[in-house]
This record gives C-alpha cells, sequence and structure tokens, in this order.
C-alpha cells in the first residue's frame, strides 16, 4: 500500500494522455506548447506529475467510456497527492462540461478546444481549490501564432483548420469543435517551410474536413494549399485527411496526381452505401456522386489507396441498405476502413431518431463489413508481393525489436527486418515479400 503523500512540492509537471484522432494528437502538441511557454513541464508518466491531463474524443460512446474508466484508475494518484490536478480537455469536455465537475469528484477543470490558452491559469486556479471551467467554443481560434510541441523530429501533424460545418445528422464534432475556420494559406505555408528546415521527412495536414479549407483574405482552396506546400518542400512527403466528399474536388484530384511527393492515399468516408440512409445522415452525396470520385481517382492515380469509415445500424437501416453498402466496398475496393456500429450522441439530429436496429442485428452487420474489408485488404495485399516502395522508418516493430516498421506512399505499413543501425526516419527501398490483411513484409533493397 502506498504511502499518502501529504505535503509535496509542487513542481509544474504535467502529464497528457490523449485520445481520439490525430487532430487530438496535434491539440496535445498545442496545450503543451502552451504550458511549457508559461513555465510548466510536460514528462511521460502520471507517476510524478503535478497536474495529469485527459484530451479526450466524443465521436463515439466506447471513447467516452474509455476516458470514464481512466478517472476511476487515477482516483489512487488523487490520494497519493492531495496536490494533484486532474483535468478533461477536448471534444468531451465541450460536450459534457459540468457533470463533469459535478459527478467526477476527481476532475479539477474542464476546458474545450477552443479554450486551450486558458490551461495554465486554470491549473493555477485549482490548486487554490477553484475548479474551472471554459468551453466556450470560437469562430476565430486556430493557434496559428502557437508552434506545437512535436516529440518526432521526422513525422508532423500540421492542423490547416479548425471545426466543421456539416453537420451530419450523427456527429457531434460542429457540437464539440465548432464551425469552419482556417488558417491562411501564408501562416501553413511558413510552418512547412520551418519543418523543412528542421529536417522533418513527412507532414500530415490535418482538419475535420480539409476540403472545405478555405482562406478568407485570398480565395485559396485545399488544393492550392496543397499544391504551395509541397511546392515549398519538394523533399517531405504530404499526406492530408480527414475529406468530405461533398467538397472533394476535380482540382484536388489532379493537383495530388501532379505532384510526386504528395502521397497517393485519399481517405474518403462513404458511412453507407444506400441513398436513402444517406439522405438521413445529411451526408450531402448520393452513392453515384460518390463513385463518381473514386473513378476519377483511380482514372489519375491508378495505384492511389483508398480508406473509408462506414457505420452499421443506423436509424432504420434496412437489410436491403446493409447490403448496398456491401456492394460499395466490393466495387470500390478499399484497401482499408474504420467500422463501427452507430451509437447516439446527445445534441445530434439522429439522437431524436429511434434507435431501432437491435443491437444484436447492428453486430452481425459489422462483422459481414469487416469480414468483407479484410478479404479485400488481404486481396489487395497480396498483389503487393514482388513491388518495390520507399519507405520512411518510423518506429521497432511492437512484435519483434530486430524488425522496423515504416509506411508506404500509399500508406500501407511494412515491417522489415534491419541487420546494422536504423533510426527514425531513415529512407529506404524495400522489396515486398508478403502480406497479411493489414500488413506488408519486406527487405531493404540497398
Amino acid at each position: 500500500m502506498a504511502n499518502i503523500k501529504s505535503d509535496i512540492e509542487i513542481t509544474n509537471k504535467v502529464y497528457i494522455e490523449t485520445y481520439g484522432c490525430q487532430m487530438n494528437f496535434s491539440d496535445t502538441e498545442i496545450v503543451s506548447s502552451i504550458l511549457i511557454n508559461s513555465g510548466f513541464s510536460i514528462i511521460n508518466t502520471p507517476d510524478n506529475a503535478d497536474t495529469i491531463l485527459l484530451n479526450t474524443c466524443s465521436v463515439r460512446d466506447n471513447a467516452e467510456r474509455k476516458i470514464h474508466e481512466r478517472l476511476i484508475h487515477l482516483k489512487r494518484y488523487k490520494k497519493q497527492n492531495k496536490n494533484l490536478v486532474v483535468g478533461i480537455l477536448g471534444c468531451m469536455a465541450e460536450r459534457l462540461r459540468k457533470n463533469l465537475l459535478e459527478e467526477k469528484q476527481i476532475v479539477d477543470l474542464v476546458v474545450g478546444p477552443d479554450e486551450f490558452r486558458k490551461v495554465p491559469q486554470l491549473i493555477d486556479d485549482a490548486r487554490t481549490g477553484t475548479r474551472g471551467i471554459a468551453v466556450m467554443l470560437s469562430r476565430v481560434e486556430t493557434y496559428d501564432d502557437i508552434e506545437p510541441l512535436r516529440t518526432s523530429g521526422v513525422f508532423a501533424w500540421l492542423s490547416i483548420m479548425r471545426g466543421c460545418d456539416n453537420f451530419c445528422s450523427y456527429c457531434v464534432v460542429p457540437y464539440t469543435r465548432g464551425r469552419e475556420r482556417s488558417r491562411s494559406l501564408e501562416s501553413v505555408v511558413k510552418e512547412v517551410e520551418n519543418l523543412r528546415d528542421k529536417g522533418f521527412k513527412e507532414i500530415t495536414l490535418l482538419g475535420q474536413n480539409v476540403n472545405s479549407y478555405k482562406d478568407r483574405q485570398t480565395g485559396e482552396d485545399f488544393a492550392d494549399l496543397l499544391a504551395a506546400s509541397a511546392k515549398a518542400a519538394p523533399k517531405i512527403r504530404f499526406r492530408y485527411m480527414t475529406s468530405h466528399p461533398v467538397d472533394m474536388s476535380d482540382k484536388l484530384i489532379e493537383t495530388m496526381a501532379e505532384y510526386d511527393n504528395i502521397c497517393k492515399y485519399i481517405h474518403l468516408p462513404v458511412q453507407s452505401g444506400s441513398n436513402r440512409i444517406l439522405d438521413l445522415m445529411l451526408r450531402g452525396y448520393t452513392v453515384e456522386h460518390y463513385l463518381g470520385h473514386i473513378n476519377k481517382i483511380k482514372k489519375l492515380m491508378p495505384g492511389c489507396s483508398l480508406s473509408t469509415d462506414i457505420i452499421a445500424g443506423f436509424p432504420t437501416e434496412t437489410e436491403e441498405d446493409h447490403k448496398a453498402t456491401l456492394r460499395v466496398i466490393e466495387e470500390v475496393g478499399y484497401d482499408g476502413a474504420f467500422m463501427f456500429k452507430y451509437s447516439p450522441r446527445e445534441h445530434t439530429k439522429a439522437f431524436s431518431m429511434a434507435d431501432d436496429v437491435p443491437d444484436r442485428e447492428k453486430t452481425r452487420r459489422l462483422n459481414e463489413i469487416i469480414e468483407l474489408q479484410h478479404k479485400i485488404s488481404r486481396e489487395l495485399n497480396n498483389k503487393e508481393t514482388g513491388n518495390f516502395h520507399t519507405i520512411v522508418a518510423e518506429s521497432p516493430s511492437k512484435k519483434n525489436p530486430e524488425e522496423w516498421m515504416g509506411r508506404t506512399d500509399t500508406n500501407k505499413v511494412v515491417v522489415f527486418p534491419v541487420s546494422n543501425g536504423i533510426a527514425e526516419g531513415d529512407i529506404f527501398n524495400v522489396k515486398i515479400l508478403g502480406s497479411t490483411s493489414a500488413t506488408l513484409f519486406g527487405e531493404i533493397i540497398s
């Protein structure tokens, strides 16, 4: 049994755990920078922290359950250190607000995605016994004046915009992250140039819907930004996510095809293969419109890798709607997919609809989607055998420290053995020797 710590010197050490999408990890880098500029230090373990922050996700119910479970685990740190400050950041903070402070006595502060600048002061206030909440949404905040604290000197997430204006009927993002606002193209390109000069090898441009990016001063769109970035740093590989089909343009596809350093990978969420369900989801496109984009992509970039998001069991979904989704998966031939059962989210338009697909049926349909997608992924990866790819080394393999992993231009994970020293960011040509549905296996070609 650990001894209870009563009088502990406060050293301004902050530990941050991040949950959810890449935008959340990018936000953690922003919060870390704000804290360091205010005299705090960021540490990698909660054991000696004066403050523990959880940067949260609210997109699905399971993501929120993880946070509630984690708060239970953190009670022991509170018992050990009565001065410990515990805070909730991000989407869950924005969505649940006062409930977190009132129901979770362990929580001292709650900060939404547009109020990160207040985190240092709220931590100081919490130490004097004042529990704080800052969850106002902004129409202007982009944090474009803050250089994120990046822990990798090779791979960078670069946020180009915040918020979303689409209001899909199932999605909480517009309510938790606010309305769309874009950084200026000039500020993004300057950050790209800064990352180039520091030796970064790969940049992922981030936004809830990058396709709707627009520089309000110049009128330049996402295709213009992507082209400007590719020209500013021709030796850096560029990726981006996430796209919305309603805003996907021929101009963007043509720009991707034009520049070799723009990775040939597109994540384009379809969500459903049924036009009726897409209409209920307020997605703003039809299956035919979506497939038109896919055909254009395949025509201009034959080797482009495609992935998607799919929701099983949306309200009123019938077996025919489900089969329509399976047909789209087969027709497109996705390399990968994020597949989920529908879960109602408060404040969304779909929340007032009857969640009338039984959970058992949702599970069956989801399993059929997963089985089909894994089959397609296996077949596509099998065709990679004998191919050659240039990859950037990311990290040692989790299963074998004598192997490393990296990604192809098309975002496929490659695991390969190494005999000599290797470091994050090293660039190799590899030959693919085999595969599973999720991973390619290769060898370095000198």
